[in-house]
């Protein structure tokens, strides 16, 4: 069978989308990228360029099925890091982005997921979600102190840039979480796994910007995000996250880092 894929991505602001997304007959990739707080980075291109040069690199390693995902994870990065060598990339705050990737092969789906970017399956028994939430365990506290203040507000910002500052020290080291950045060691430390393709109905590659509907926000199920993706795709299904936070502008009833996150789905139909 094969694997028919609508996507969408929106930025969550009037900054440039820092998301990516792009879909094949065989694959589906998500790209979130991790907000750099307005603090340096080493690199002169920013995170808009690097999740795109990425996410290129990604399909071209991949549309070869006999590729391991991680392989192909760890083969875009190198590329990618060659493709600026002017830039500091031993910078700890270097440009990043988290990785969500299915691939039908076969009869069967890979999957890998680096960061917080979710796979979530939907099977006659339900649905099953993939994510890797190990930046959930890091820095409690900065994190906390974050979401006591309400976005747009200084104390916001200045809470953020401590997070974001701390975060970039236990970014892609044993005592903290990984991401895609610069260094192809990341690739070993994403999660992957196989689905036979005969369980599964359909399946949704999204970045946390939309996965929040149900994680944080709690405005939805699984059930009726696929509900949503079938009848008006993923176009629709990122203008209902939209809606639902024009209702907390500053994020007094859901604390967040912004108002709005850039989002982006690829919806996988078979």
């Amino acid at each position: 069978m094969t694997m028919r894929v609508s996507l969408d991505t929106q930025p969550g602001g009037s900054n440039p989308n820092e998301d990516w997304v792009a879909g094949t007959p065989t694959l589906a990739v998500v790209l979130d990228g991790l907000s750099t707080a307005g603090l340096s980075t080493g690199c002169r291109h920013g995170v808009p360029w690097y999740v795109a040069r990425l996410g290129g690199e990604l399909l071209a390693a991949l549309t070869d099925p006999d590729t391991a995902l991680t392989d192909g994870l760890a083969e875009a990065l190198a590329r990618v890091a060659a493709r600026h060598p002017e830039c500091d990339l031993s910078n700890p705050g270097t440009p990043s982005a988290t990785v969500a990737v299915l691939r039908q092969t076969n009869g069967a789906l890979d999957h890998l997921v680096l960061a917080d970017s979710p796979i979530v399956f939907d099977g006659p028994d339900g649905h099953t979600v993939v994510t890797d939430l190990r930046v959930d365990d890091v820095l409690p506290e900065l994190r906390a102190e974050v979401e006591r203040h309400e976005t747009h507000t200084s104390e916001h910002r200045e809470a953020l840039r401590r997070l974001v500052m701390a975060q970039r020290e236990v970014r892609n080291t044993p005592d903290g979480y990984w991401v895609a950045a610069s260094s192809s060691e990341a690739a070993v430390h994403a999660l992957t796994g196989t689905n036979q393709l005969s369980g599964v109905r359909s399946a949704a590659v999204m970045s946390d910007g939309v996965s929040r509907l149900v994680t944080e926000y709690g405005m939805a199920t699984w059930t009726e995000v696929f509900a949503t993706l079938r009848a008006g795709g993923p176009r629709e299904l990122i203008e209902t996250v939209r809606k639902i936070e024009a209702t907390d502008p500053t994020g007094q009833r859901w604390p967040r880092y912004k108002s709005g996150d850039d989002a982006a789905v690829a919806f996988c139909q078979w």
